[in-house]
């Protein structure tokens, strides 16, 4: 029988808080499934997430009751983020964290995009799956020119790394939003297709925007920047796909929903027992956090949460190769450039003169474009 959170009472909210010991052992990076590691990170950016649209939701809200329950649960979340963040190996580099948060965004773009039943926001996961295909190989290739090792220790052959779509950088906002969806002719599985993914585009927006300027390479710093500058867009691709008409309580409840859906998911195919313990912990949590939220609703809103959340789970969603898809984009959108709010096969001539404005002080080739990791499969 499908999980339904609606019907589970998860741990009472005074016995979630812990004392001020270490989050736990960081997962051993000489014997790691790197599917593993991509699910650490894919839920630390949920929880970031869930943080963030906390402190924005306590700051429109009168209610110091309210604000006091918000509080309440997002000390609970920060100690959650920290046992996740805090899971990752520290002696991995920032470009070997890096190329992990860049196999995170091919594979769980890749399944987003196969599972997702709507054609229009299939497009534009696939469309953003291939310029993070290329900033995989482009970081995989300053990894091996400024560390002298290969990325296939990091992706373990699951991810190819091959070139992708080059950035369509400075392309506008204008550019990159889409049609936002029908409210009421939607599938839960899209909006948590789409809240999962700005998710984790946020998280990769931010890790950037601070790690950046951590190398004293002028080509790795120069690659932070003209990539931190295309997350940008793709936060702004995908929070385009995000319902605006949606209330604040309808938004807490589906956030808390996603992170429910996304630790019972993770479960099922988690292959480290002591990284599987902390995923059942934290969907004990979450379910008291979402049955929180969906009274906060009831009572603010007037509406029961049953109006907008499925009767059960979607299919769980999985970290798995995504080969097959990658190719098949790379053979039929590898041109494929943005224009208002849908797509064009060729680079249409706004985009070429603002590639030109923007490459014209540096009109070397860009790191990646002419090493040898083309023919690596």
């Amino acid at each position: 029988m499908a999980f339904n959170p609606l019907e589970h009472r998860g741990i009472p909210l005074d016995d979630q808080l812990r004392d001020w010991s270490p989050p736990g052992v960081p997962v051993d990076p000489d014997d790691l499934d790197p599917y593993t590691r991509c699910r650490i990170i894919t839920l630390n950016g949920i929880e970031v997430e869930a943080v963030m649209f906390s402190h924005h939701l306590a700051g429109t809200c009168p209610d110091a009751k309210v604000q006091e329950r918000l509080r309440h649960v997002r000390h609970i979340e920060q100690r959650q983020q920290k046992t996740l963040n805090w899971l990752l190996p520290g002696q991995a580099s920032v470009l070997e964290t890096t190329i992990a948060y860049e196999q995170v965004a091919v594979d769980l773009t890749g399944w987003v995009a196969r599972m997702e039943p709507d054609p229009r926001l299939k497009r534009a996961y696939e469309f953003g799956l291939l310029e993070d295909f290329d900033h995989l190989y482009r970081y995989a290739d300053l990894y091996e020119a400024i560390e002298h090792r290969g990325a296939e220790r990091i992706v373990d052959q699951v991810t190819e790394v091959t070139p992708g779509r080059l950035d369509h950088l400075c392309r506008g906002t204008a550019g990159t939003a889409r049609r936002r969806w029908e409210r009421e002719a939607t599938v839960p599985l899209s909006r948590l297709h789409a809240l999962t993914i700005m998710s984790a585009e946020r998280q990769t927006m931010n890790f950037y925007m601070n790690v950046g300027p951590m190398y004293m390479e002028p080509i790795a710093r120069q690659l932070y920047q003209e990539i931190g500058l295309v997350e940008v867009e793709h936060v702004t691709h995908y929070e385009s796909l995000v319902d605006p008409g949606e209330t604040w309580w309808e938004r807490l409840v589906h956030h808390e929903y996603n992170e429910c859906y996304l630790y019972y998911a993770f479960m099922q195919t988690e292959s480290d027992p002591r990284v599987k313990a902390i995923w059942e912990t934290h969907l004990g949590m979450e379910l008291e956090h979402l049955r929180l939220a969906c009274d906060l609703m009831r009572r603010h809103d007037g509406r029961d949460p049953e109006s907008v959340l499925p009767s059960a789970l979607p299919e769980p969603v999985a970290f798995e190769p995504n080969k097959r898809l990658v190719r098949e984009l790379l053979a039929t959108q590898i041109d494929y450039t943005t224009l208002g709010t849908g797509h064009v096969h060729e680079a249409h001539r706004r985009f070429e003169k603002m590639q030109q404005k923007a490459n014209a002080e540096h009109p070397a080739r860009p790191v990646g474009a002419s090493r040898g990791w083309s023919g690596r499969q």
